[in-house]
């Protein structure tokens, strides 16, 4: 049995922080921002909403594109740094506002790399026989834990939410390989006290080396090579980690999915936000060859080699 994405959504709250409305709250530029991260604007979720707001808005529409309800769901799996409460889990909460009656539901916690472990994970429930409908959400309110003083780290993040849901799907599609890994000396690179903390230099050096090598360890797992790729999603974090990762793979640039520039870092959800936007580009079709690659704090970091369609 082999499992696959059967049902995709995402959400992106309505208010847009543009590099210029940044220029007005610290020192710093357009032109300093774009050209070291990619980043022109940003979505903030309104003080009214929370992670788990925006990942029922997210999970409501991959449960819907799945062509299944939520009593459906054998189990939710929120990835998450930035939970409404340490508990109950985001995933519980979401489970409430879904009526997801069946599911059992849990955080996951890997930072920008949580999506893919959460991939892994329901992977296993899928393809063990378990559970036959699992919904994976990634979704941040990192504008709650961003220090809107500090510039090195207020211009990157943005919130927002995606979601999929794995279910089996037909044989030689779904998730052919995939490459988890973590390193916790580091850690001190990139953490939160009270807001998100970073040394930028140390996570870009780990990001660039990373990024490349995982993207190649998942295809050689998957008996593939970089030629057989059709799509790079690479978590979207800074444009310059997201190029080298293209270039270590050797693809056009047409075949790297790049939303960061809209909507900045949003952490967990940056995949699966990105192949939304591919899907909807008509750049995404089925039996096509998509490498997701991520890392976070932790320091984490995963790739997963997927066959669409179902």
């Amino acid at each position: 049995m082999n499992a696959g994405v059967i049902g995709i959504g995402r959400y992106l709250p309505e208010k847009i922080l543009t590099n210029a409305d940044l220029e007005k709250i610290v020192d710093t530029s357009d032109e300093w921002i774009t050209s070291r991260t990619g980043i022109e604007e940003r979505r903030i979720a309104s003080d009214d909403m929370d992670t788990a707001d925006l990942a029922f808005e997210a999970a409501k529409v991959a449960i819907e594109n799945a062509n299944i309800t939520a009593e459906d769901l054998d189990l939710i799996l929120v990835a998450t740094v930035t939970p409404n409460t340490p508990f109950p889990s985001v995933a519980c909460m979401l489970q409430e506002k879904l009526g997801a009656k069946k599911a059992a539901a849990m955080d996951v916690s890997a930072a920008c790399a949580g999506f893919m472990y959460g991939i892994v994970t329901a992977k296993q429930f899928i393809e063990s026989g378990a559970y036959k409908n699992v919904l994976i959400v990634g979704a941040e309110k990192l504008s709650k834990i961003t220090d809107w003083e500090d510039r090195n780290t207020a211009v990157l993040f943005g919130d927002g939410a995606g979601a999929v849901v794995l279910g089996p799907v037909s044989e030689g599609r779904g998730v052919l390989a995939f490459e988890l890994g973590a390193d916790g000396t580091g850690g001190q690179y990139l953490y939160q006290e009270k807001y998100i903390m970073m040394n930028g230099r140390e996570v870009f050096k780990f990001a660039v080396r990373q990024m490349g090598e995982s993207s190649l360890q998942v295809l050689e797992k998957a008996g593939l090579t970089k030629e057989d790729v059709d799509l790079l999603v690479p978590h979207q974090a800074n444009i310059r980690i997201m190029e080298a990762s293209r270039q270590r793979l050797e693809l056009p640039v047409e075949k790297m999915s790049k939303t960061v520039h809209k909507y900045g870092n949003t952490s967990s959800a940056s995949i699966p936000i990105s192949i939304v936007e591919e899907l909807e580009a008509g750049k995404i079709k089925d039996d096509d060859l998509i490498v997701m690659v991520g890392f976070g704090g932790g320091l984490t970091w995963g790739a997963i080699a997927l066959r669409w369609g179902r």
